[in-house]
């Protein structure tokens, strides 16, 4: 009876969440006294896998399931269960697992906790401890169902090595037709070289910009940083960005370990959905922005003159580093 994880993986590729979900099923495992079994869907390498834990990789190759469907992947998962006798399964918090999840806590007659930030307080009785309200408080739960699923939150508990001498097995589910009730048409992918949802480091800028035409100034600190960029929803409203880069309570949720605020005022919303990351710098030219009273670091002053400046001194640490 061991703890299963999804691993998600993207064009062949096993994601670093996945390996953070690894390293926290392990965990579980060890309270629980057994192991861990991860399920790969149409992943090439699955090595680092046993690098974090896993003692079994279950292994998915289905041309139908090339792009993300939540009722087929979850059916996968919970076929995956039911043959592993698994009580306990374990999900990441991405957009995507958020959304297959809930279909696989009907489909085994689940309970589900998302956004849970540390290994369970007990495992009898089961009781997690979550993120809710938009990050602003914790809930301790306990799950009382035969089966639970805990949907890790991103970048809450790291990734840690368990090297594991993993065992690899082909898994072939048995798909039915209603699993592809749910046609996907097309998938428009960021062209960025790092996504918003695996990056260590955001650089995210506002109005305070004034037009589209300055951001090479975030870009070039953002290629600096190895980071991403984002946006706030003004600017992807006004066209200024790409959709994909709006972050916040009606964009994408950000844990980052580093967030640069650049010109964005800090409205809840905003916050709201950055409140994740551990540190959070800002910088603006108005001392009274509520993003002030959410940041770790603040620096007042216009952001023409200190971004510059500072992807300068930046590229000079770098170069006497490297």
């Amino acid at each position: 009876m061991s703890v299963l994880v999804y691993t998600e993986s993207e064009e062949g590729k096993i994601k670093k969440i996945a390996l953070e979900v690894v390293a926290y099923a392990k965990g579980i495992a060890d309270q629980m006294g057994t192991t861990v079994t991860a399920v790969s869907i149409n992943a090439n390498d699955i090595s680092e896998l046993g690098k974090y834990g896993a003692s079994k990789i279950l292994q998915v190759s289905n041309d139908k399931l090339s792009n993300f469907n939540a009722e087929a992947y979850a059916d996968v998962i919970a076929q995956a269960a039911k043959s592993e006798d698994a009580k306990v399964i374990i999900v990441s918090s991405s957009a995507n697992s958020k959304f297959l999840a809930p279909a696989l806590a009907v489909n085994l007659e689940a309970g589900y906790v998302p956004n849970v930030t540390a290994l369970p307080e007990s495992t009898s009785p089961f009781k997690v401890k979550s993120n809710v309200f938009t990050n602003k408080a914790f809930a301790s739960t306990e799950i009382k169902t035969d089966v639970k699923i805990i949907g890790l939150g991103k970048n809450s508990y790291g990734l840690k090595e368990n090297e594991t001498s993993a065992a690899n097995e082909a898994f072939a589910p048995n798909l039915d037709a209603h699993d592809f009730d749910m046609e996907i048409v097309s998938v428009d992918k960021a062209t960025d070289k790092v996504t918003i949802a695996d990056a260590e480091i955001v650089v995210s800028a506002g109005r305070g910009l004034k037009g589209p035409e300055n951001w090479g100034m975030i870009e070039d600190l953002a290629k600096t940083l190895g980071a991403a960029t984002a946006c706030s929803k003004p600017v992807s409203d006004m066209g200024w960005r790409p959709h994909s880069e709006h972050v916040g309570q009606t964009g994408k949720p950000v844990a980052s370990n580093l967030y640069i605020a650049i010109g964005i005022s800090g409205a809840i919303q905003h916050l709201a959905g950055i409140n994740a990351s551990k540190v959070k710098v800002v910088i603006n030219n108005d001392p009274e922005a509520p993003f002030f009273k959410a940041a770790d670091y603040g620096i007042v002053g216009d952001a023409f003159e200190i971004v510059p400046k500072l992807t300068e001194k930046l590229k000079e640490f770098k170069a006497q580093n490297s």
